[in-house]
């Protein structure tokens, strides 16, 4: 043993001068102190010495390693500093790294362009919880407790008296107990479906709803505001139509449709929102008199007035983060 410590010692000491590059450095180190290399090799003999020998052997054994490690650091730094930090020079001539700049959502930008808008008719902008009691959500906006939408196929209820929001409309609800007409203001932000996911469907989306109550406000100032909506959003030559409905919080109701021609493909109409005038159980709800007032409010669910602008064919990829769809806008 005594011998191999010696030879090693004297082996590492000569490679070492001759050692010209940081390159050859490495293949020293790898031979001597790596896992497989010539001093660990020592250090697996030494567990078959003799117990009696082990104190002598283990000390040497150490400062060996020791010796040859400081001495390999120090070799190191000075091929380093020889060669001026070569393994962190930089080269000038090599093109620029492109920083990609983040941009808003989809989402985000078609929920901005409706809210400019309709700010820039005066309309205000308000938001509210999105876990709503049935009280906000159904109750107050005119909803029979036989209607269909308190099923649970369509509704995520939290427990009897607690749901995620269906709508936005329980902020319009808000609103009118604080404030007194006259009022104008838009209402964004997530709801909640308890529906199967598919391309045209999910379990949440986004919607953007609106109201204006007013003495003497009439169904043609509703459709005055939305036919300009629809020509700013859609563009000035959109083909539009007004279809009756029914919403248990409006009376008369109507849901508006735009003519959709995508290439290569055969046109047909396409609904975009629904509206209708405030009914009068609505208002007398929240303490306003709906002999004296009347009032108009539409919704539209922010997706689908993306897909049908930018030609997108299935929601989900709204949600998926999916670069290759986020960059396009």
């Amino acid at each position: 043993m005594d011998k191999k410590i010696t030879e090693i010692s004297e082996s590492f000491e000569k490679e070492l001068k001759s050692v010209s590059s940081l390159k050859d450095l490495e293949e020293v180190r790898i031979k001597y102190l790596s896992r497989k290399g010539l001093i660990p090799s020592l250090f697996d003999e030494f567990k078959t010495l003799p117990k009696e020998e082990k104190p002598k052997y283990g000390k040497l054994l150490n400062e060996l390693k020791n010796s040859v490690q400081e001495k390999f650091n120090a070799r190191k730094k000075e091929l380093e500093s020889a060669s001026g930090g070569e393994a962190k020079k930089i080269d000038l001539s090599l093109p620029g790294r492109r920083k990609k700049l983040g941009t808003k959502h989809i989402l985000t930008q078609t929920t901005e362009e409706i809210k400019s808008f309709f700010k820039g008719l005066g309309f205000s902008v308000y938001e509210g919880p999105e876990v709503e009691s049935d009280h906000y959500n159904f109750e107050m906006l005119n909803f029979p407790p036989d209607h269909p939408a308190r099923d649970m196929q369509d509704t995520f209820f939290i427990n009897e008296k607690f749901l995620l929001r269906t709508h936005t409309s329980p902020v319009q609800i808000r609103l009118m107990e604080k404030v007194k007409p006259p009022l104008r203001a838009i209402m964004p932000g997530r709801v909640f479906r308890n529906e199967a996911i598919s391309a045209k469907s999910y379990c949440l989306f986004h919607q953007v709803e609106g109201l204006y109550v007013d003495t003497d406000v009439t169904f043609a100032e509703l459709k005055g505001t939305l036919i300009q909506f629809a020509k700013h959003f859609f563009g000035k030559n959109v083909k539009y139509r007004f279809r009756p409905s029914f919403f248990p919080f409006t009376e008369p109701s109507a849901e508006v449709d735009i003519w959709w021609e995508p290439k290569g493909k055969e046109g047909r109409w396409l609904e975009i929102l629904g509206c209708g005038m405030v009914d009068p159980n609505v208002l007398n709800n929240v303490g306003i008199d709906s002999e004296n007032y009347t009032g108009y409010a539409f919704g539209m669910g922010i997706e689908r007035m993306a897909m049908l602008k930018y030609g997108i064919s299935d929601i989900r990829l709204f949600y998926d983060n999916d670069n290759r769809f986020l960059e396009q806008f």
